[in-house]
């Protein structure tokens, strides 16, 4: 099936921009071509920025909100992700899986953009590919990429830079926190295709984790937002088929299967000496899956969450 998934969060993007100024973000275009959103770098964002940053992420198939919530009885907002077609808008677009670096750039990637340039293993296991006119991306970055980094997307997708559509926002931002925070049902997904599980099962999913406190850096921003879905994230997914397939492979999902779990991220990126190839993979993944099979009627739920390293890492 042709998602369309650009052109979805083409729509998205268009109709941010007549509210740029209430989201507190702004359009530049660049030379050579290309289209720029600042939602946090030289701009302050904000939420509605957030939401708006995780709806283009998902190609505007996901319905994207805040939730009440709590941690330990401390009054905490939390992200809400539900969606009827989770791997088109997480895993086809929303998971952060291109590492865009040119010259001092460093960005990581996301969004339908991704689907263009296909470079991922995830493409061609789950057989998807995209040749719109037009393209967007989100980038995590604490710098907004020039007109080097439109050309070097623009090779990579076949297109004029002036084809690119480009948001940016640091993860020590509001929006680039709650855009981090509302990838909880992604990393389920991406889990379960490492896993290797049939993706085609998985008719629907939602997801909820606490919105993280914005951090004062790029790198505890980096560990507030990975606790708040490794120790915080609870994930549902509706799916069809065997429920014994379903007992395996649910034990391996929620990040406590990970020799790794247990400390802050922040402690664990340290003590991995700042390198997440040395951390344990098996890590990024929400603290909490619960399956439903729409077949059977059964429910397996496997994890927990963990409001004491929560409080920790956020400082509560």
């Amino acid at each position: 099936m042709d998602w369309n998934l650009n052109e979805r969060a083409l729509a998205v993007v268009e109709g941010l921009l007549p509210a740029a100024e209430q989201l507190r973000v702004q359009s530049h275009s660049v030379p050579g071509g290309g289209r720029l959103i600042d939602c946090g770098v030289n701009v302050s964002g904000g939420l509605g920025a957030g939401l708006a940053l995780a709806q283009v992420c998902t190609a505007g198939l996901a319905e994207v909100s805040m939730i009440p919530g709590d941690i330990g009885g401390i009054g905490c907002p939390y992200v809400q992700v539900a969606t009827d077609n989770p791997v088109a808008a997480c895993l086809l677009s929303q998971y952060a899986g291109w590492q865009i670096a040119v010259e001092k750039f460093f960005g990581m990637g996301s969004g339908p953009m991704r689907a263009v340039a296909a470079r991922e293993d995830l493409f061609e296991k789950l057989d998807y590919r995209e040749q719109p006119s037009q393209c967007v991306g989100v980038l995590e970055a604490d710098q907004l990429p020039d007109e080097k980094v439109f050309a070097f997307i623009a090779e990579r997708t076949n297109l004029a830079a002036e084809q690119i559509t480009l948001l940016v926002a640091p993860t020590a931002s509001i929006a680039g926190n709650f855009q981090v925070v509302a990838r909880v049902v992604e990393t389920a997904l991406h889990k379960l295709l490492e896993l290797g599980f049939d993706m085609s099962r998985i008719v629907s999913g939602y997801g909820t984790a606490p919105l993280s406190p914005v951090a004062g850096d790029f790198l505890a921003g980096i560990g507030r937002t990975n606790d708040a879905i490794l120790y915080g994230g609870r994930v549902t997914l509706w799916v069809t088929g065997d429920d014994d397939s379903l007992s395996t492979i649910g034990p391996q999902v929620p990040s406590v299967s990970s020799q790794a779990y247990g400390q802050p991220f922040l402690e664990i990126f340290e003590a991995a000496g700042r390198d997440f190839y040395q951390i344990d993979p098996h890590l990024f993944s929400p603290a909490e899956i619960l399956f439903q099979n729409v077949e059977t009627g059964n429910v397996q739920r496997f994890g927990n969450v963990a409001p004491d390293i929560l409080s920790r890492s956020f400082g509560f």
